[in-house]
């Protein structure tokens, strides 16, 4: 049973934003580990590229191929005021440089389209990967799919020819205050555990040290710290700070999902989790005092 006291009557305010969902295959658990995490290991939305994370991995039994696999998700964020065809050009560009610089280059790999809607528009793979193969590459029909094979020199790469793309919600979020360092680190490990179990969402940045605010005083720098959050400025912030008597530590867990649905059943598992762990002293969740975010879920709704 959830300690309703335990939850702040606040709410995390999330944005539409545009997603890939890939199948990524490899001949070995290592290799495709490695692969995973480097084309994931980067959530950088918030200066104009794209925050991306593993959702779950797969046995030889849920893949095209039959190989272990792992199913990844690639956001960019749609940016208010600016063409909506300059924001996909951006998200294909940048899409491709995580395709190639870190999964292209890991020995017997593939990439399969995942997306389980219909998809907005679709990426043609070969402008931007196939075309790694200078001229060489070809299209042949795989696993029953339209597959690009890129001849490299540990042959071969593989990658389904179209990619669909579709809009979904990013930045749902909560805080869980704790009093110690080893509350931090324990239920973090456990809210992400329980958040993998839902289908279609990601935690772009695991335990997140690192809140931030669009204010800032440094513009080339991007989002700052939260500054009245942080347990370290308490003193010298004196009554401008927010952080709660007894809070030693506010990490964050963000939350991308193809739904709004999906990422509220993740937000609630993830807070029931966190509040089963001692040193937990509250839940909270970051927001723009709704003038930023296109929804919002509001914390006690989760536990009516």
């Amino acid at each position: 049973m959830v300690k309703k006291p335990f939850i702040e009557d606040t709410y995390a305010e999330l944005f539409a934003g545009l997603y890939c969902r890939v199948i990524v295959t490899a001949d070995d658990a290592e290799m495709l580990r490695k692969a995973a995490e480097d084309a994931t290991a980067t959530p950088s939305g918030v200066i104009g590229r794209l925050d991306s994370g593993i959702e779950r991995w797969l046995n030889g039994k849920e893949t095209p191929d039959k190989r272990k696999g792992a199913i990844l998700q690639f956001w960019k964020g749609l940016d208010k005021g600016k063409p909506f065809e300059d924001m996909v050009g951006r998200f294909e560009k940048e899409f491709s440089y995580r395709i190639r610089q870190d999964i292209l280059v890991k020995p017997f790999t593939a990439v399969f389209d995942a997306l389980s809607v219909k998809p907005e528009g679709k990426f043609d793979m070969m402008e931007r990967v196939g075309h790694c193969g200078d001229g060489f590459e070809w299209e042949e029909k795989l696993y029953g799919r339209n597959m690009i094979v890129v001849p490299i020199m540990v042959p071969d790469f593989l990658i389904e020819r179209y990619i669909g793309y579709a809009r979904g919600i990013a930045g749902g979020n909560f805080w869980y205050m704790c009093e110690t360092k080893k509350a931090v680190v324990e239920t973090g490990k456990k809210t992400l555990n329980a958040i993998s179990k839902i289908e279609g969402v990601i935690t772009p940045f695991d335990i997140c040290s690192a809140g931030s605010k669009t204010e800032t005083k440094f513009p080339l720098v991007g989002p700052t710290t939260n500054h009245p959050f942080c347990p370290s400025l308490k003193k010298k912030l004196g009554k401008a700070s927010k952080v709660p008597k007894g809070v030693g530590y506010i990490p964050e867990i963000v939350i991308n999902g193809i739904s709004l649905q999906a990422v509220k059943k993740a937000m609630k598992a993830g807070i029931e989790a966190a509040l089963k762990i001692d040193g937990v002293v509250r839940i909270s969740a970051g927001n723009y005092g709704g003038k930023l975010g296109d929804y919002k879920i509001y914390l006690r709704e989760l536990f009516p």
